[in-house]
Protein backbone atom coordinates (compact mmCIF):
# COMPACT_ATOMS: atom_id res chain seq x y z
CA UNK A 1 0.00 0.00 0.00
CA UNK A 2 1.40 3.42 -0.92
CA UNK A 3 1.77 6.12 1.72
CA UNK A 4 -1.13 8.02 0.19
CA UNK A 5 -3.42 4.99 0.28
CA UNK A 6 -2.35 4.29 3.86
CA UNK A 7 -3.18 7.87 4.87
CA UNK A 8 -6.64 7.64 3.32
CA UNK A 9 -7.21 4.28 5.02
CA UNK A 10 -6.22 5.79 8.38
CA UNK A 11 -8.51 8.79 7.92
CA UNK A 12 -11.40 6.47 7.11
CA UNK A 13 -11.17 5.18 10.69
CA UNK A 14 -11.93 8.66 12.09
CA UNK A 15 -15.66 9.40 12.47
CA UNK A 16 -17.47 12.70 12.05
CA UNK A 17 -19.73 12.82 15.17
CA UNK A 18 -22.50 14.70 13.36
CA UNK A 19 -22.90 12.75 10.11
CA UNK A 20 -21.74 9.43 11.55
CA UNK A 21 -19.57 8.91 8.46
CA UNK A 22 -15.80 8.83 8.36
CA UNK A 23 -14.09 12.12 7.55
CA UNK A 24 -13.27 11.01 3.99
CA UNK A 25 -16.76 9.77 3.08
CA UNK A 26 -18.39 12.85 4.64
CA UNK A 27 -16.43 15.14 2.31
CA UNK A 28 -14.78 17.04 5.17
CA UNK A 29 -11.25 16.11 4.17
CA UNK A 30 -9.72 18.57 1.70
CA UNK A 31 -6.38 19.08 0.02
CA UNK A 32 -4.57 15.89 0.99
CA UNK A 33 -0.90 16.34 0.14
CA UNK A 34 1.74 13.66 0.65
CA UNK A 35 5.35 14.63 -0.03
CA UNK A 36 7.96 12.21 1.26
CA UNK A 37 7.30 11.75 4.97
CA UNK A 38 5.21 14.92 5.27
CA UNK A 39 1.42 14.76 5.18
CA UNK A 40 -0.89 17.77 5.08
CA UNK A 41 -4.67 17.93 4.95
CA UNK A 42 -7.58 20.13 5.95
CA UNK A 43 -10.90 19.30 7.60
CA UNK A 44 -13.56 21.72 6.43
CA UNK A 45 -16.27 22.23 9.05
CA UNK A 46 -19.26 24.32 10.01
CA UNK A 47 -17.91 27.30 12.05
CA UNK A 48 -20.38 26.54 14.85
CA UNK A 49 -18.83 23.07 15.32
CA UNK A 50 -15.24 24.20 15.88
CA UNK A 51 -15.06 23.08 19.54
CA UNK A 52 -16.69 19.74 18.76
CA UNK A 53 -14.36 19.04 15.83
CA UNK A 54 -11.04 19.80 17.49
CA UNK A 55 -10.86 16.28 19.04
CA UNK A 56 -11.65 14.84 15.60
CA UNK A 57 -8.79 16.83 14.08
CA UNK A 58 -6.43 15.67 16.84
CA UNK A 59 -7.48 12.03 16.36
CA UNK A 60 -7.02 12.23 12.57
CA UNK A 61 -3.57 13.75 13.03
CA UNK A 62 -2.58 11.07 15.52
CA UNK A 63 -3.80 8.21 13.31
CA UNK A 64 -1.78 9.48 10.36
CA UNK A 65 1.32 10.21 12.45
CA UNK A 66 1.31 6.60 13.62
CA UNK A 67 1.78 5.29 10.08
CA UNK A 68 5.12 3.90 8.96
CA UNK A 69 7.07 6.37 6.88
CA UNK A 70 5.18 9.44 8.13
CA UNK A 71 7.48 11.93 9.84
CA UNK A 72 5.39 15.08 10.01
CA UNK A 73 1.63 15.72 9.92
CA UNK A 74 -0.18 19.02 9.53
CA UNK A 75 -3.95 18.79 10.04
CA UNK A 76 -5.99 21.99 10.16
CA UNK A 77 -9.62 22.92 10.61
CA UNK A 78 -11.15 25.45 8.23
CA UNK A 79 -14.56 27.01 8.56
CA UNK A 80 -15.56 28.38 5.19
CA UNK A 81 -18.91 29.94 4.53
CA UNK A 82 -19.15 27.96 1.29
CA UNK A 83 -18.31 24.28 1.18
CA UNK A 84 -17.49 24.23 -2.50
CA UNK A 85 -15.61 26.46 -4.89
CA UNK A 86 -17.69 28.83 -6.98
CA UNK A 87 -19.78 27.21 -9.70
CA UNK A 88 -17.93 27.18 -12.97
CA UNK A 89 -20.57 28.92 -15.03
CA UNK A 90 -20.11 31.53 -17.71
CA UNK A 91 -20.57 35.17 -16.89
CA UNK A 92 -23.75 36.67 -18.28
CA UNK A 93 -21.87 39.27 -20.26
CA UNK A 94 -18.22 39.02 -21.25
CA UNK A 95 -16.47 42.29 -21.95
CA UNK A 96 -14.30 42.10 -25.09
CA UNK A 97 -10.59 42.53 -24.36
CA UNK A 98 -7.23 41.48 -25.70
CA UNK A 99 -5.02 38.74 -24.27
CA UNK A 100 -4.24 39.43 -20.61
CA UNK A 101 -1.49 38.12 -18.30
CA UNK A 102 -2.36 36.10 -15.22
CA UNK A 103 -1.21 37.97 -12.07
CA UNK A 104 1.90 36.42 -10.57
CA UNK A 105 2.55 34.13 -13.56
CA UNK A 106 5.67 34.94 -15.60
CA UNK A 107 4.96 32.63 -18.55
CA UNK A 108 2.03 30.62 -19.90
CA UNK A 109 2.93 27.51 -21.88
CA UNK A 110 0.22 25.59 -23.75
CA UNK A 111 0.67 21.85 -24.39
CA UNK A 112 -1.58 20.71 -27.24
CA UNK A 113 -2.25 17.87 -29.65
CA UNK A 114 -4.32 17.54 -32.77
CA UNK A 115 -5.88 14.28 -31.62
CA UNK A 116 -6.39 12.32 -28.43
CA UNK A 117 -4.32 9.37 -27.30
CA UNK A 118 -0.88 10.72 -28.18
CA UNK A 119 0.21 11.12 -24.54
CA UNK A 120 -0.18 14.88 -24.20
CA UNK A 121 -1.38 14.79 -20.58
CA UNK A 122 1.31 12.32 -19.52
CA UNK A 123 3.89 14.59 -21.11
CA UNK A 124 2.40 17.66 -19.39
CA UNK A 125 2.57 16.02 -15.97
CA UNK A 126 6.15 14.83 -16.44
CA UNK A 127 7.25 18.17 -17.90
CA UNK A 128 5.74 20.02 -14.92
CA UNK A 129 7.56 17.74 -12.46
CA UNK A 130 10.78 18.00 -14.47
CA UNK A 131 10.66 21.79 -14.43
CA UNK A 132 10.00 21.72 -10.67
CA UNK A 133 12.99 19.41 -10.23
CA UNK A 134 15.07 21.99 -12.12
CA UNK A 135 14.08 24.59 -9.53
CA UNK A 136 11.27 26.35 -11.40
CA UNK A 137 8.03 27.44 -9.71
CA UNK A 138 5.51 25.50 -11.78
CA UNK A 139 1.73 25.48 -12.10
CA UNK A 140 -0.30 22.97 -14.11
CA UNK A 141 -3.83 23.72 -15.28
CA UNK A 142 -5.72 20.67 -16.52
CA UNK A 143 -7.91 22.33 -19.15
CA UNK A 144 -8.92 19.01 -20.74
CA UNK A 145 -12.44 19.47 -19.41
CA UNK A 146 -14.00 16.35 -20.91
CA UNK A 147 -11.13 14.04 -19.92
CA UNK A 148 -9.30 15.50 -16.90
CA UNK A 149 -6.49 13.14 -15.91
CA UNK A 150 -4.00 15.29 -14.00
CA UNK A 151 -5.45 14.58 -10.53
CA UNK A 152 -4.74 10.89 -11.03
CA UNK A 153 -1.33 11.45 -12.61
CA UNK A 154 -0.14 13.85 -9.91
CA UNK A 155 -1.68 11.86 -7.06
CA UNK A 156 -4.03 14.62 -5.92
CA UNK A 157 -7.51 14.13 -4.48
CA UNK A 158 -10.06 16.11 -2.49
CA UNK A 159 -12.07 19.17 -3.39
CA UNK A 160 -10.34 22.56 -3.63
CA UNK A 161 -11.37 25.01 -0.94
CA UNK A 162 -12.70 28.52 -1.45
CA UNK A 163 -12.25 30.80 1.57
CA UNK A 164 -14.46 33.57 0.21
CA UNK A 165 -16.66 31.81 -2.38
CA UNK A 166 -14.66 33.42 -5.20
CA UNK A 167 -10.99 32.54 -4.86
CA UNK A 168 -10.10 28.87 -5.45
CA UNK A 169 -7.15 27.36 -3.59
CA UNK A 170 -5.24 24.97 -5.86
CA UNK A 171 -3.72 21.64 -4.87
CA UNK A 172 0.01 20.91 -4.74
CA UNK A 173 2.07 17.75 -5.11
CA UNK A 174 5.54 16.82 -6.37
CA UNK A 175 6.46 20.52 -6.31
CA UNK A 176 3.69 21.41 -8.78
CA UNK A 177 0.70 23.66 -8.07
CA UNK A 178 -2.26 22.09 -9.86
CA UNK A 179 -5.89 22.80 -10.68
CA UNK A 180 -8.30 20.61 -12.64
CA UNK A 181 -12.01 20.46 -13.34
CA UNK A 182 -11.61 16.82 -12.31
CA UNK A 183 -11.23 18.00 -8.69
CA UNK A 184 -14.67 19.60 -8.80
CA UNK A 185 -16.59 16.60 -10.14
CA UNK A 186 -16.87 12.96 -9.17
CA UNK A 187 -14.32 10.74 -10.91
CA UNK A 188 -17.02 8.92 -12.92
CA UNK A 189 -19.16 11.99 -13.60
CA UNK A 190 -19.32 13.25 -17.19
CA UNK A 191 -18.96 16.98 -17.83
CA UNK A 192 -21.85 17.77 -20.18
CA UNK A 193 -21.17 21.38 -21.13
CA UNK A 194 -21.60 23.46 -24.25
CA UNK A 195 -19.08 26.00 -25.50
CA UNK A 196 -20.04 29.00 -23.32
CA UNK A 197 -19.74 26.93 -20.13
CA UNK A 198 -16.35 25.60 -21.22
CA UNK A 199 -15.09 29.11 -21.90
CA UNK A 200 -16.43 30.38 -18.57
CA UNK A 201 -14.82 27.49 -16.69
CA UNK A 202 -11.44 28.09 -18.30
CA UNK A 203 -11.51 31.81 -17.54
CA UNK A 204 -12.41 31.17 -13.90
CA UNK A 205 -9.68 28.57 -13.46
CA UNK A 206 -7.14 30.96 -14.97
CA UNK A 207 -8.14 34.06 -13.03
CA UNK A 208 -9.82 32.91 -9.80
CA UNK A 209 -7.35 30.21 -8.80
CA UNK A 210 -4.77 31.52 -6.32
CA UNK A 211 -1.76 30.46 -8.36
CA UNK A 212 0.74 32.50 -6.38
CA UNK A 213 4.10 33.43 -7.92
CA UNK A 214 4.96 31.07 -10.78
CA UNK A 215 7.78 30.99 -13.29
CA UNK A 216 5.57 29.05 -15.70
CA UNK A 217 1.96 27.88 -15.88
CA UNK A 218 1.54 24.83 -18.11
CA UNK A 219 -1.93 24.51 -19.62
CA UNK A 220 -2.79 20.92 -20.61
CA UNK A 221 -5.28 21.52 -23.41
CA UNK A 222 -7.89 19.10 -24.73
CA UNK A 223 -7.18 17.56 -28.13
CA UNK A 224 -8.36 19.38 -31.22
CA UNK A 225 -8.97 23.02 -32.09
CA UNK A 226 -12.11 23.95 -30.18
CA UNK A 227 -13.51 26.50 -27.76
CA UNK A 228 -10.98 25.93 -24.97
CA UNK A 229 -7.98 26.50 -27.25
CA UNK A 230 -9.50 29.62 -28.79
CA UNK A 231 -10.50 31.08 -25.43
CA UNK A 232 -7.05 30.52 -23.96
CA UNK A 233 -5.21 32.19 -26.82
CA UNK A 234 -7.71 35.04 -27.23
CA UNK A 235 -8.14 35.92 -23.54
CA UNK A 236 -4.70 35.22 -22.07
CA UNK A 237 -1.14 36.13 -23.01
CA UNK A 238 0.15 32.69 -23.98
CA UNK A 239 3.91 32.85 -24.49
CA UNK A 240 4.06 29.75 -26.66
CA UNK A 241 2.74 26.31 -27.45
CA UNK A 242 4.21 22.82 -27.63
CA UNK A 243 2.48 20.39 -29.97
CA UNK A 244 2.68 16.67 -29.15
CA UNK A 245 2.24 13.96 -31.79
CA UNK A 246 3.08 10.35 -32.39
CA UNK A 247 5.06 9.64 -35.59
CA UNK A 248 2.32 8.07 -37.71
CA UNK A 249 0.71 9.99 -40.54
CA UNK A 250 -2.80 10.03 -39.03
CA UNK A 251 -1.57 11.80 -35.89
CA UNK A 252 0.51 14.24 -37.91
CA UNK A 253 -2.49 15.20 -40.06
CA UNK A 254 -4.30 16.35 -36.94
CA UNK A 255 -1.18 17.92 -35.42
CA UNK A 256 -0.86 20.16 -38.48
CA UNK A 257 -4.37 21.48 -37.82
CA UNK A 258 -3.43 22.31 -34.25
CA UNK A 259 -0.32 24.11 -35.45
CA UNK A 260 -2.36 26.07 -37.98
CA UNK A 261 -4.80 27.12 -35.24
CA UNK A 262 -1.97 28.54 -33.12
CA UNK A 263 -0.63 30.35 -36.18
CA UNK A 264 -4.05 31.90 -36.77
CA UNK A 265 -4.19 32.95 -33.09
CA UNK A 266 -0.66 34.38 -33.47
CA UNK A 267 0.64 32.15 -30.69
CA UNK A 268 4.32 31.17 -31.16
CA UNK A 269 5.08 27.46 -31.60
CA UNK A 270 8.02 26.63 -29.33
CA UNK A 271 8.41 23.25 -30.98
CA UNK A 272 7.11 19.74 -31.56
CA UNK A 273 7.54 16.59 -29.49
CA UNK A 274 7.51 13.08 -30.92
CA UNK A 275 5.93 10.89 -28.26
CA UNK A 276 6.01 7.07 -28.30
CA UNK A 277 8.97 7.52 -30.61
CA UNK A 278 10.58 4.13 -30.04
CA UNK A 279 10.07 0.99 -27.98
CA UNK A 280 12.84 -1.17 -26.55
CA UNK A 281 11.81 -4.67 -25.53
CA UNK A 282 12.39 -5.18 -21.80
CA UNK A 283 13.23 -8.87 -22.41
CA UNK A 284 15.62 -8.84 -25.35
CA UNK A 285 16.55 -5.18 -25.83
CA UNK A 286 15.33 -5.10 -29.45
CA UNK A 287 14.31 -1.60 -30.57
CA UNK A 288 11.12 -1.16 -32.58
CA UNK A 289 9.39 1.91 -33.99
CA UNK A 290 5.82 0.79 -33.49
CA UNK A 291 4.29 4.01 -34.85
CA UNK A 292 7.00 4.77 -37.37
CA UNK A 293 9.86 7.14 -36.69
CA UNK A 294 11.02 10.57 -37.75
CA UNK A 295 7.67 11.87 -38.96
CA UNK A 296 7.51 14.60 -36.34
CA UNK A 297 11.12 15.61 -37.00
CA UNK A 298 10.34 16.05 -40.70
CA UNK A 299 7.25 18.10 -39.86
CA UNK A 300 9.24 20.30 -37.50
CA UNK A 301 11.86 20.88 -40.19
CA UNK A 302 9.13 21.73 -42.71
CA UNK A 303 7.66 24.29 -40.31
CA UNK A 304 11.03 25.67 -39.25
CA UNK A 305 10.48 24.94 -35.56
CA UNK A 306 12.59 22.77 -33.22
CA UNK A 307 12.00 19.12 -32.49
CA UNK A 308 12.10 19.47 -28.71
CA UNK A 309 12.24 15.80 -27.72
CA UNK A 310 11.69 12.21 -28.76
CA UNK A 311 10.01 10.43 -25.84
CA UNK A 312 10.10 6.62 -25.86
CA UNK A 313 7.13 4.33 -25.46
CA UNK A 314 7.79 2.54 -22.16
CA UNK A 315 5.64 0.66 -19.68
CA UNK A 316 7.20 2.45 -16.70
CA UNK A 317 5.95 5.83 -17.94
CA UNK A 318 2.37 4.56 -18.02
CA UNK A 319 2.58 2.72 -14.69
CA UNK A 320 4.08 5.75 -12.95
CA UNK A 321 1.37 8.08 -14.27
CA UNK A 322 -1.41 5.72 -13.22
CA UNK A 323 0.16 5.50 -9.77
CA UNK A 324 0.08 9.24 -9.10
CA UNK A 325 3.85 9.83 -9.27
CA UNK A 326 5.13 10.62 -12.80
CA UNK A 327 8.31 8.80 -13.78
CA UNK A 328 10.34 11.98 -13.29
CA UNK A 329 9.44 11.64 -9.60
CA UNK A 330 9.19 7.87 -9.14
CA UNK A 331 12.28 6.83 -11.16
CA UNK A 332 14.32 10.03 -11.57
CA UNK A 333 17.49 8.24 -12.73
CA UNK A 334 15.80 6.25 -15.49
CA UNK A 335 16.45 7.00 -19.14
CA UNK A 336 12.76 7.84 -19.56
CA UNK A 337 12.86 10.41 -16.76
CA UNK A 338 16.05 11.91 -18.14
CA UNK A 339 14.32 12.51 -21.49
CA UNK A 340 11.81 14.75 -19.72
CA UNK A 341 14.54 16.44 -17.67
CA UNK A 342 16.45 17.24 -20.87
CA UNK A 343 13.27 18.70 -22.37
CA UNK A 344 12.78 20.87 -19.28
CA UNK A 345 16.39 22.09 -19.31
CA UNK A 346 16.14 23.01 -22.98
CA UNK A 347 13.01 25.10 -22.39
CA UNK A 348 14.68 26.86 -19.45
CA UNK A 349 17.84 27.61 -21.43
CA UNK A 350 15.78 29.21 -24.20
CA UNK A 351 13.81 31.31 -21.69
CA UNK A 352 10.56 29.51 -22.52
CA UNK A 353 9.84 28.01 -19.08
Amino acid sequence: MSTREAVLAALKTVTDPVSGQDVVASGMMRGLNVEGGTVRFVLEIDPSRADMMEPVRAEAEARVRALDGVEKVSAMLTAHSAKAPPDLKPARKAEPQGPQPVPGVDRILAVASGKGGVGKSTLSANLACALAAEGRRVGLLDADVYGPSQPRMLGVSGRPASPDGKTILPMRNHGVTMMSIGLMTNEDQAVVWRGPMLMGALQQMMTQVQWGALDVLIVDLPPGTGDVQMTLTQKFAVDGAIVVSTPQDVALLDARKGIDMFNQMKTPIFGLIENMSTHICSNCGHEEHLFGHGGVAKEAARLGVPLLAEIPLHLDIRVAADGGAPIVVSKPESAQAQAFRALARGLIERGQA
